[in-house]
């Protein structure tokens, strides 16, 4: 285990420079994201000592070598040229200095035409109000908690523009949302354009760990990516979850999540499921044979959670929502079950095989109580599902009216 481990940017651009700022010297090593032009390319650990130019140039010089001279910047500047209204969506609820850091990172955006909405859900105190008065962005407060509630008020807000949202703890890329223009751009059939979520820091055993387990890539790797029915018999829409992207960066049409029905609410953080809305409805987008494509140069970066106690939350979490996930896919779509049922065989396994997809990436001394508090929730996700529909039921479906501020 490398705590304090440095995040650091590796940057080629036109000029062979290198950008190594977050790079420590009391790192005991150093995590790369390498980029070309500002496109990543792959990811390394560099151990204390080791020369960073030289392991870059061992694993990637190839990939480095070809991306160089190509045509990536001029492909964004024609985007750029065209560019779709976006309207920046980020759902939160009591993260008032988190909150900050996100829309000033939103505010570096080199994107001519876009908006912002911050979704203020269930709020304890007028923090986040403050916030986004004092920035000048759009304002509403949700009161009835739960991130899909949060999400679908999104939608109910906004007309036919993209959607992209990003997370109250995330700080997006100045290229993020050109990136996201440039995934509907060129798969125009696509509902859904998701992007990559990368680590802002590893300075804590908890957080290296999280990363081990997958993170917010689960695996995708930056190697783009097209998801369709032309694709199931490679990657069904049901497992693994969720290789099509992540609620914490992901754009949509409004119009197609509002032909899915938006969010589920009684999934997602806030709700006795934990989460599973985005998974949930990226399933739907593919079963109603819709298009998603992962765009991995749509970049942002995620603080995850320093202290083992909120990985601890965090993982029995996503136990939880992602068979209270299923749950709401089989409520909704009964004929579903067969096909669950062939799928749930690779899924059992995956659950201890150590090569599998769920387990490939953790190290030998990844916390095991941690491993089996994830499994625990998987056992209660139908539950939990089931009583956050009744609850989701008890309360009003009419919004209060939109406290917007511009």
């Amino acid at each position: 285990m490398s705590v304090g481990m440095a995040v650091a940017d590796y940057n080629l651009p036109s000029a062979a420079t290198t950008d190594m700022s977050g790079k420590s010297e009391k790192s005991q090593q150093t995590w790369l994201l390498v980029r070309v032009h500002t496109e990543p390319i792959g990811a390394l650990v560099v151990a204390a000592g080791e020369d960073p130019h030289a392991a870059v140039d061992r694993k990637f010089g190839a990939a480095i070598a070809e991306r160089r001279d190509g045509d990536f910047l001029a492909r964004r500047a024609a985007v750029l040229r065209d560019a779709p209204p976006i309207t920046v969506v980020v759902c939160t609820r009591d993260q008032p200095e988190a909150l900050a850091t996100c829309l000033d990172s939103v505010a570096r955006q080199r994107y001519p035409d876009f908006q912002v909405l911050v979704v203020d859900n269930a709020p304890t105190s007028d923090a986040t109000e403050q916030i986004a008065r004092a920035r000048g962005v759009r304002y509403v407060r949700e009161p009835r908690p739960g991130l899909s509630n949060a999400r679908n008020r999104a939608l109910a807000e906004t007309g036919d523009e993209i959607l992209a949202w990003l997370d109250d703890d995330e700080m997006a890329d100045e290229h993020w949302l050109a990136e996201l223009a440039r995934g509907f751009a060129e798969h125009p059939e696509a509902g859904v354009v998701t992007g990559a979520v990368v680590p802002a820091e590893l300075a804590t055993a908890a957080q290296v760990w999280f990363e081990e387990f997958g993170g917010h890539s689960k695996g995708r790797g930056f190697t783009a990516a097209v998801f369709s029915p032309a694709t199931a018999k490679v990657q069904s829409p049901l497992y693994p979850l969720p290789p099509f992207g992540a609620g914490a960066n992901m754009a949509w049409r409004a119009a197609a999540a509002r032909a899915i029905g938006g969010f589920d609410p009684a999934l997602g953080a806030g709700t006795p499921a934990m989460g599973g809305e985005d998974t949930v409805a990226f399933a739907k987008v593919l079963l109603a044979g819709g298009t998603i494509a992962y765009r991995p140069a749509a970049l942002t970066r995620h603080t995850h959670r320093r202290d083992l106690a909120g990985l601890e939350r965090q993982l029995f979490g996503y136990g939880v929502g992602l068979t209270a996930g299923y749950t709401s896919l089989v409520l909704g779509r009964p004929a579903l079950v067969p096909r669950l049922l062939r799928l749930a065989p690779a899924a059992l396994r995956d659950l201890r095989n150590p090569d599998g997809a769920r387990l490939a990436t953790v190290g030998p001394d990844f916390p095991a109580h941690i491993l089996a508090n994830n499994r625990r929730g998987m056992l209660q996700g139908p539950a939990a599902y089931l009583r956050g529909r009744r609850e989701q039921r008890r309360r009003p479906r009419t919004p209060e009216p939109a406290e917007v501020a511009a």
